[in-house]
Order: C-alpha cells, then structure tokens, then sequence
C-alpha cells in the first residue's frame, strides 16, 4: 500500500509542478503532462482500490501493488513524465575551453614593478560558487589549473606579478549595499602597493528574492520599471562610491575589473521557461530592469579612468537556458552548451572558465602596456 501510494504522490506531484509551470512557450506541453499526470494517478488508485475490495470481498489477502496493470502503466507513466522533465532542463555543459582566447605573449613580461594586492569583492560569482575547488574565476586569474586547462599554462597574474598576496572579500548571497559596507572598511594601503581589484555587483539585486516576497532594493524579482527605477539609480550612485573609495584606498594606484551581470535567458527574458527545478515566477519588466543594472555599470566604469568593464553579460550569452535554441539571435553552433550551475544564478566549471577568460583580456587591455 505504501508503495502505491508513494507512486500516487509522485504522480500527483508531477500533475502540480505541469500546473504551476504553464506559460508561453511550454504551454501545451504542460497541459499534455498535467492531464498524462492526472489520468495515471487516477489509474493507479482506481486499480489498487478495486483490486483491495476485490480481495476483502473474496476474503484473500490484498494483492501487492506490481501484481496491479495499472499500477505498472503507472511506473510507465512516471518514467515517461520524468524523461520529459529531464527533456527541459538545459544541455549539458560540454567539455573544452570556453569563452574567448586569452593570448600568450602579454605574459611574458612583469606587469608591474611594486607590490600587488588582488582582491574579491561582490557576490557568489566572485566567490566561485558553482565551481570545483580552485576552478572559480577568482582562483584562475591567479593561477591556471595546467591539467584541466593545458592551453591556457602561464596565462596567470602570478606570472606577471611576482609579489601578489590576495584577499578574498567577496561573500555568497550579497546585494550591492552589502558591497558597499564592505569597500568602506577596507584600510589605506601604503604608496609601495598597487591594488588590483576584481568585483562582481548587482546580480543578487536583481534575483533576489525570487519573487515569493514582495519586491525591495537589494531583492527586487518582479519589480515594475517604475518601482524599480530609484533603485537603480541609487545602484549607481552607489557604485561610483565604492570606485572612489577604491581609489583612496590605494594611493599608489589601482585598477578596478567591474564585471557587468549575465542574462541566463540569452536576452528572451524569460526566466518563468528556466526548467522544472527552479520554478521562478515570470517577470514581465524584468528585461528594462535588468538593461537598467547593466547601463548603471557601463556608466560607471566610463566615468572613472581606473574602473575597466568586464563584459561577462556579453560572453555567457548564448549559454544560457535557450543554448539549443537555434532561432536564439545567440545561439552559438560551435558549442551550444549550458554554462550555468545547478541553481541558475551562479556559473558553472565551463562559465567560470570563460569568465576568467574575459577578465584576463580586460587586464592585459589595461596593464600590459603600461
């Protein structure tokens, strides 16, 4: 009986989920699963029901749940639902380098002349969450994996900056306020020292909370343009004082890497079509918000010389939740595979190795020649 009835609530379940999934694109498919869903479960408890009455009236012991027909199509049916599921989660992410070319010969000389200090400051995307040990962005800017990365040896800051000590500050879950906090508590590092600064600010603005709370600043998930428009501008503004602050820190001087946040819709804005295990709610003026945040970053890096735009919105799309979708304007056919981790809103080992990518092209851009 517990059997049956664990296949009934697995049933049940997938007819809920199809319920709470309709929307644009999946439309029919979800009405297909929900009914498919409903009429097994209503199957499978017919047939046990049945054959138990049968059985007391005859006076012989309840059958087991497999001697049932239907509790079998059941089984069937799960299977069938649980592979059209699967169907709708993202491509895997394939396997080789990802992202642009990084080239050799800039690193075959010191960058710099003075003590280098490397920091992290932002969310999970600077922590490297979604990643294997050392395989972060953060971790591989620093130094190369050689072994799962052979084609990218030496193409690291330890190479070109012989006295580079690093500090982590950038922490999971942390709005653009919490950055802020922060910024304005780091010291006043001495003349001899030059900082070097990679940061990563907005992404948990925007997604957060999901939508299962009303929207605010710092979690602003199905906020109105209107609504959100203080918001963003009060992320710029914050942003720039943070770069200044950044900059009196380091009298001796310092760049800062400003990284511009991803779109795991490939630019379909979307996000209600991200697959079964995430279930987020539509937004429907996400996109204005989500340009909004991104315009504030090229802003602000234009307008402070030591602030360099990494543009990783522009190198992860076409990985994202429509990477097969060939009538994407990004689809890429070389390597159509998904770069996003488990939970959507971090990258995974490929986009990180991609994102690392972009940021050494944004350093050597800035500081090799000089």
């Amino acid at each position: 009986m517990l059997a049956a009835a664990s296949l009934v609530v697995l049933l049940l379940a997938f007819a809920v989920s199809a319920a709470l999934r309709v929307n644009r694109s999946m439309q029919h498919l979800d009405i297909a699963a929900l009914a498919a869903a409903l009429s097994a479960a209503a199957w499978v408890a017919r047939g046990y029901w049945r054959a138990r009455a049968l059985a007391r009236a005859a006076r012989k012991p309840s059958p087991r749940w497999y001697e049932l027909r239907p509790n079998i199509v059941g089984v069937g049916a799960s299977l069938l639902l649980l592979v059209w599921w699967g169907a709708r989660v993202p491509a895997s992410m394939g396997q080789g380098p990802a992202g642009p070319d990084v080239p050799a010969e800039p690193f075959d000389r010191p960058w710099f002349d003075k003590r280098v200090v490397l920091i992290s400051l932002g969310d999970s995307v600077s922590t490297g969450y979604g990643a294997g040990e050392g395989l972060g962005y953060f971790e591989l800017i620093q130094r190369n994996r050689d072994g799962i990365y052979p084609e990218m040896r030496g193409r690291e800051l330890r190479r070109v900056a012989p006295e580079l000590s690093v500090i982590r500050l950038a922490q999971n879950s942390t709005n653009s306020m919490d950055h802020e906090r922060v910024v304005q508590s780091l010291p006043y590092f001495k003349q001899d020292t030059f900082g070097l600064v990679c940061m990563t600010s907005g992404g948990i603005d925007l997604i957060h909370s999901y939508g299962k709370r009303a929207p605010r600043e710092g979690a602003m998930y199905g906020a109105d343009y209107a609504t959100a428009k203080p918001w963003i501008e009060r992320f710029e503004a914050r942003l720039d004082r943070m770069m200044g602050a950044l900059s009196e820190r380091f009298p001796g001087g310092c760049a800062v890497f400003l990284a511009t946040i991803y779109d795991p819709t490939d630019g379909e804005s979307d996000i209600e079509n991200a697959g079964p295990i995430f279930w987020l709610p539509a937004w429907e003026e996400g996109r204005p918000v989500f340009d909004g945040f991104n315009d504030a970053i090229r802003r602000v890096a234009e307008r402070h010389d030591h602030v360099h735009l990494v543009d990783v919105h522009a190198v992860m799309l076409g990985h994202g939740i429509h990477c097969r979708d060939r009538d994407n304007p990004h689809y890429c056919p070389e390597d159509p595979t998904y770069w996003y981790y488990v939970n959507l809103e971090d990258p995974n080992q490929r986009g990180y190795d991609a994102i690392r990518r972009v940021f050494l092209n944004a350093m050597i851009q800035a500081l090799a020649s000089k």
